[in-house]
């Protein structure tokens, strides 16, 4: 036997007691699961909790009194303390402002590889300057009551199977892996309500995030392959979109009929949409925003930052979450200047710019709603069932006239619009004989507190919650049709 020979037979032998010595690992791993030994042979286990975004949930209220007044006005200078098994870790402090996206802060902690529970406490605080004697924590808790004690989210995670209970848990209303301060019922009580959105993960060899455990004992799957991807009952789902939102990826599921939080996205559509935080068992609501381009002289044509993050607000602490796709979900178009267009002007911009020529999956998904400049008729309307705009010259002129906020008059009437897609019926006020102080049916219908209802359109950035005792008032929280926007 020559040498090459001799290297060859070496270099097998060297595989086989390489995969001989691998499979007894996850051999001895199975049957140590039994007593409670190791829950992951490959690795080192590490839980990780990342933060993704915080947005505070306090609307300013000038009725305060002055030492409030000027709080409510500065921007908090937020910060987390994320507590793993009672090792804790401090973010950076992220000065003078109420909103944070893609943040990507994480702590990560070594933890016990033979223990399945690992205790989580997250805390929201507020840095507060010399106007106040020291720093203050933030309420993100679904707990109830009025206090620091109740603004805790204490949760418990399991490095078995990757999912966590708790203060959060899959299926609860304000959806898994994000926080909602105003749950414990304090949506209009100023109480430092915020909504926090959070990851928890831990250490995997292959890197599809779906745990040792699982893979080994539930799913029959190699937990040194990632399995990403991967359809093994063939209904259209990944495995780890299934995994994560407790369905058997191993049994097959009607995805495209399931729509488990009745919000007119079917399991297969919160899927298509998962990157941009859909979750099967809470309201979402996704809205395309296409804008027109700057106008000859200096006509500007597009939603104010700040009226989308009040639209983000007055959504979002109701747990009915907005997705505005301003260009980050594949939508969010310029249109072409135009100084005015007709009804089918819309119709053609929505063939061109929603539509692009053919059937596409977002019509089952996003509304769509746009900016543009000047039109034919009124300022503001539908154009069907998924589709209405909003002008620029109006509502820029209605802000001047009545001297009130540009952002909140902008939100005001995409809000309103959009509600015409949600199906509200009746709309107290919602007609020409009440849209203005002197008339007798604006004071009739003052009891319905809904930018629906003209008497309170262009300065409210809200829905109705139905709280007025008089039969005029409706909940237009619990009355809208998510579905609607869907009719052909």
């Amino acid at each position: 036997m020559n040498i090459r020979d001799k290297k060859i037979i070496s270099s097998i032998l060297l595989i086989f007691l390489g995969i001989t010595s691998m499979t007894t690992v996850i051999a001895s791993h199975q049957s140590s699961i039994i007593g409670d030994e190791d829950f992951d042979p490959l690795v080192d286990i590490a839980v990780t909790v990342e933060i993704d975004t915080i947005r505070s949930l306090e609307k300013q209220d000038k009725q305060l009194h002055k030492k409030e007044f000027i709080d409510i006005l500065t921007a908090p200078d937020f910060y987390g303390k994320i507590s793993i098994n009672n090792e804790e870790s401090i973010s950076p402090v992220w000065d003078n402002t109420k909103y944070l996206y893609d943040m990507g802060w994480t702590a990560t902690v070594d933890v016990p590889d033979t223990e399945e529970f690992v205790e989580i406490k997250i805390q929201l605080w507020d840095a507060r300057d010399e106007l106040f004697s020291a720093d203050r924590l933030c309420d993100v808790s679904p707990d109830g009551g009025i206090g620091d004690d109740s603004y805790d989210v204490e949760l418990i995670y399991s490095i078995r199977d990757g999912h966590w209970t708790g203060d959060d848990s899959l299926q609860d209303a304000s959806g898994y892996g994000r926080l909602n301060g105003c749950d414990d019922g304090t949506i209009y009580t100023r109480n430092r309500d915020c909504e926090l959105w959070f990851n928890i993960y831990q250490t995997d060899y292959d890197n599809d995030m779906i745990p040792y455990w699982i893979e080994v004992n539930q799913y029959g799957t190699d937990p040194m392959i990632s399995n990403l991807g991967m359809d093994v009952d063939n209904d259209n789902i990944p495995i780890e979109w299934e995994w994560k939102w407790g369905y058997d990826p191993m049994i097959y599921n009607s995805h495209n009929s399931l729509d488990s939080d009745v919000d007119g996205l079917n399991n297969y559509e919160e899927y298509l949409v998962s990157e941009w935080k859909s979750d099967p068992y809470r309201i979402d609501i996704y809205t395309e925003l296409d804008q027109m381009s700057e106008g000859p002289n200096g006509e500007i044509n597009l939603l104010p930052e700040g009226s989308k993050e009040l639209l983000f607000t007055a959504f979002d602490r109701q747990n009915v979450v907005f997705h505005l796709d301003d260009g980050c979900m594949g939508g969010g178009e310029m249109i072409p200047y135009d100084e005015e267009c007709n009804r089918d002007d819309l119709q053609d911009i929505y063939n061109d710019y929603f539509y692009h020529g053919s059937t596409t999956w977002r019509r089952g998904v996003f509304h769509y709603g746009i900016v543009i400049h000047g039109h034919t008729d009124v300022a503001g309307a539908v154009f069907g069932d998924n589709r209405f705009y909003i002008t620029s010259r109006g509502h820029d002129k209605k802000a001047d006239q009545l001297l009130l906020n540009r952002d909140e008059v902008y939100a005001s009437a995409y809000m309103h619009e959009l509600g015409h897609t949600l199906d509200f019926s009746p709309i107290p006020g919602h007609s020409r004989d009440a849209m203005y102080p002197w008339q007798i049916m604006w004071w009739v219908y003052r009891p319905y507190r809904s930018c629906m209802n003209y008497g309170y359109m262009y300065y409210t950035v809200d829905y109705s919650d139905g709280s007025n005792p008089s039969s005029l008032d409706y909940n237009d929280w619990e009355r809208m049709d998510l579905r609607a926007f869907q009719h052909q």
